[in-house]
């Protein structure tokens, strides 16, 4: 049956091409990190913030390698649940690395809604309060998950939109900056090259600056949970993967110079919105106040419905392999798109940002900023040892598919764990928040277990690579 699998149960459509996967990737690395981060690296190192970013590239690079090597060989939607399954055997491991990815992304994607009704109220100068921030948060994500619904076709066409207008506003940044570079006279490119690391050593700024920029790096990793939509995976995505890795570290390390050199590290790390005092110091004619809310609604937008992507089909790939109850992975016989899953991880959204509304102090997007990081890590690590894992899984004769140098995962899996370790000032609140979702996802992982008589058992005609059974 075209548009259906074996059991007769439609699929999602192949609609991403070249162009709107390396979009995509970029869209969702060019977040509200780089609007925010660059004084917070500064604080870290000093004036040559550029560096953590340019490290944090070299990191992410490193397990984007792997993410290929796995992506090409098992395109499937689910993504890391998939690799980490095949790679140990073990449910509750598989669950629990799923878990934490979604959450990364829905925490990730509900506050990018909340910060996006922030900007809305000050762009249309409303003031209604904080509840009507939280009213526009909300009507924001139900937004995108109306988007998400109407199929990948739709939401890839905004995305490539978002993407855009993201990438011209960090342009306007670079070039802006680099014409104040002529025009202003406190604009100085030697302050680029200063390590201002305060009582410690650089080695440990360092590692503590990148922490920092790694989260800037994220959202790479959301891509291979886009296989089953994307045309010929296996040839599309080494190349496109690693070329949107590049762009995305050439962008940070121009804006993270630039911005040292035209306004001091310091007053960086006290602004709320560093990158508007770049313009403003640069150029001190143009309208930013204006502009700059309108740009950073666009930022988040793509960040928020890039995540919910990710997160929807990441469930809907688990239902399909067995590790979720089945009717998660139910997909619209029209549109095509995982219609359940999409409701199931907006409903979630919505409760995060309640929540965060609730609870969340002053630091709050950067204690959730961290965390996201933090989680990611520890996904990271996992991937890496399964890569060096899956290799006794040989591939189908004639079936061709990327592999990286042994070394690399080796070296991404140590590197990832040093930066999960608390001995370079990443704060405690952090781990606190990554514990407090670690032992919801135990809670749902032992619920799914005493459900699993009743869920667990393979549908006819389904790909045992996922077994989710009392059998396994």
């Amino acid at each position: 049956m075209n548009g259906a699998d074996a059991a007769g149960e439609p699929h999602l459509r192949r609609v991403m091409g070249p162009g709107v996967l390396l979009l995509f990737i970029v869209g969702d690395m060019l977040g509200t990190g780089i609007y925010a981060l660059i004084g917070d690296v500064g604080a870290e190192v000093g004036g040559a913030a550029w560096v953590p970013f340019l490290l944090a590239f070299v990191i992410a690079t490193v397990t984007a390698c792997s993410y290929l090597e796995l992506v090409t060989k098992y395109p499937r939607a689910a993504g890391t649940a998939l690799y980490v399954h095949k790679a140990f055997g073990n449910r509750f491991l598989t669950f629990m690395v799923a878990f934490m990815v979604m959450c990364a992304a829905i925490t990730g994607s509900a506050t990018a809604s909340r910060f996006f009704g922030a900007n809305f109220i000050v762009a249309f100068r409303l003031y209604w309060g904080t509840d009507g921030v939280v009213v526009v948060a909300m009507l924001f994500m139900v937004g995108l998950g109306i988007v998400n619904l109407r199929g990948m076709r739709e939401s890839a066409k905004l995305n490539v939109v978002l993407t855009l207008v993201e990438i011209a506003g960090l342009v306007m940044v670079i070039v802006v900056g680099l014409y104040g570079s002529f025009t202003a006279s406190q604009a100085d490119y030697t302050r680029a090259l200063a390590f201002n690391v305060g009582h410690t050593n650089v080695f440990v700024a360092l590692v503590a600056g990148t922490s920092l920029a790694f989260f800037a790096m994220t959202g790479f990793e959301d891509s291979v949970n886009m296989a089953e939509e994307t045309k010929d995976p296996v040839t599309t995505f080494p190349k496109v993967l690693l070329s949107g890795l590049s762009i995305a570290a050439v962008i940070y390390v121009l804006v993270a110079v630039v911005s040292v050199a035209v306004v001091p590290v310091k007053a960086l790390r006290a602004s709320d919105t560093p990158l508007v005092d770049v313009i403003q110091a640069a150029a001190p004619g143009l309208p930013t106040k204006n502009i700059l809310p309108f740009i950073s609604m666009v930022a988040v937008s793509n960040t928020a419905l890039l995540g919910m992507l990710m997160a929807s089909r990441l469930i809907y790939g688990m239902a399909r392999e067995g590790v979720l109850p089945a009717f998660l992975g139910s997909v619209s016989p029209t549109r095509r798109s995982p219609w359940v899953a999409v409701l199931f991880t907006t409903t979630i959204a919505l409760g995060v940002i309640l929540y965060v509304t609730a609870f969340a102090n002053t630091d709050a997007i950067a204690v959730l900023s961290g965390t996201t990081s933090l989680l990611l890590l520890g996904v990271f690590t996992m991937v890496n040892l399964a890569v060096l894992v899956l290799r006794r899984d040989e591939p189908v004769a004639g079936k061709r598919h990327f592999r990286t140098p042994t070394g690399l995962p080796v070296f991404g899996c140590l590197s990832s764990l040093v930066l999960l370790t608390p001995f370079f000032g990443r704060p405690v609140q952090q781990y606190v928040l990554a514990a407090i979702l670690i032992s919801i996802g135990v809670v749902v992982a032992l619920v799914t277990a005493l459900a699993t008589r009743r869920w667990g058992r393979r549908r006819v005609g389904a790909d045992p690579l996922l077994e989710w059974s009392d059998t396994g």
